[in-house]
């Protein structure tokens, strides 16, 4: 198995009742979640050597994030306390044709106010396999996208492949700012989740009628041919509660598409990237094949969207074997 190291801000969760409006609910379930944490705590579930760094406050809130990637096996030794604050976000969870919406209240966060690397470089990439962190963390500031540049490179001179989740949020940055960061962040990637979207809208290349998700995949190779893998996701939305999955790869310079995962009904639909995500950088890890990545990265995604919080709480086992048994089979 691989040693993997992720690194990005975590936030607390506060989640509707399907059916309540945020303005009208008086409850609210209490989750932990973040993307870079929730891809490290599939990768622990799947037997890697996984930890997370990251800054909380040195407060209860701050201890209870420790406790809870220690529940799933992911060391916390990078994981920094002080600050003022832990970032929340409020999550009005949706039904039928109403979508969810997601209110930020992360500002001035422990993480998003840090304005060094506070680690020691060569403690933190230290035997790493891979370094993954996500477009959210570059979003959260200038002096955050001038580090997570600087961390990139470091992993590099540590001989770390570097997987980005470009993962652009609208409420945190802009496109156009967000594709000058991109031009900074990409030569230093190895493996990326990107799709059309980011292809058009972020990465400058023009849409074509006709043309299918391997163009798009051709045409960010070409423009950054350090990056040896794509992958993104397809998603048919019947209803917020019903939608249909299939994942994508692009790996030497092949592209690959798993079977489509109906999920129906949705539990809840947040961290199913990152399950994605931990599930494709598993099969990189194992060195399977391309077709055995892609599928398994798209059951997990599938998965996830069965359980409440933000991450996945399924073993290797579990998605080989709803891979085997197929969906919604009693497994015995």
């Amino acid at each position: 198995m691989g040693k993997v190291l992720t690194l990005g801000e975590i936030m607390l969760r506060f989640s509707t009742n399907q059916g309540i409006r945020l303005a009208q609910s008086d409850t609210m379930a209490v989750h932990y979640g973040g993307g870079e944490a929730n891809v490290a705590i599939s990768l622990a579930n799947y037997g890697h050597d996984v930890s997370f760094a990251s800054k909380v406050p040195n407060n209860s809130l701050g201890e209870a994030v420790k406790k809870h990637l220690a529940r799933y096996h992911v060391a916390t030794e990078s994981l920094l306390f002080g600050g003022d604050r832990l970032g929340t976000y409020y999550l009005e969870s949706g039904i039928g044709q109403r979508a969810a919406s997601v209110v930020y209240d992360r500002a001035h966060s422990s993480f998003a106010e840090m304005t060094s690397i506070e680690w020691a470089k060569e403690d933190l990439f230290d035997g790493v396999d891979i370094f993954h962190v996500s477009g959210i963390t570059p979003a959260l500031s200038p002096t955050w996208q001038t580090l997570t540049l600087d961390l990139m490179k470091s992993a590099k001179e540590h001989g770390c492949k570097v997987s980005f989740d470009i993962n652009y949020r609208g409420k945190l940055w802009s496109q156009k700012e967000a594709g000058e960061v991109l031009k900074t962040l990409l030569p230093y990637v190895d493996y990326c989740s990107a799709g059309y979207m980011d292809a058009v809208h972020l990465l400058g290349i023009a849409p074509q009628e006709g043309e299918e998700l391997p163009y798009y995949y051709k045409k960010m190779q070409a423009l950054y041919p350090n990056i040896q893998v794509f992958y993104s996701t397809k998603r048919q939305v019947t209803s917020a509660s019903d939608n249909h999955l299939t994942g994508t790869l692009w790996m030497d310079e092949t592209y690959f598409e798993s079977t489509t995962q109906a999920i129906c009904p949705i539990v809840d639909r947040v961290g199913g990237g990152d399950a994605f995500s931990g599930g494709l950088l598993h099969g990189l890890l194992k060195k399977v094949s391309p077709q055995e990545i892609i599928e398994f990265a798209t059951a997990a995604s599938a998965l996830k969207h069965t359980v409440h919080g933000d991450c996945n709480q399924f073993s290797e086992e579990e998605v080989n074997g709803f891979l085997a048994a197929g969906s919604g089979k009693i497994i015995r």
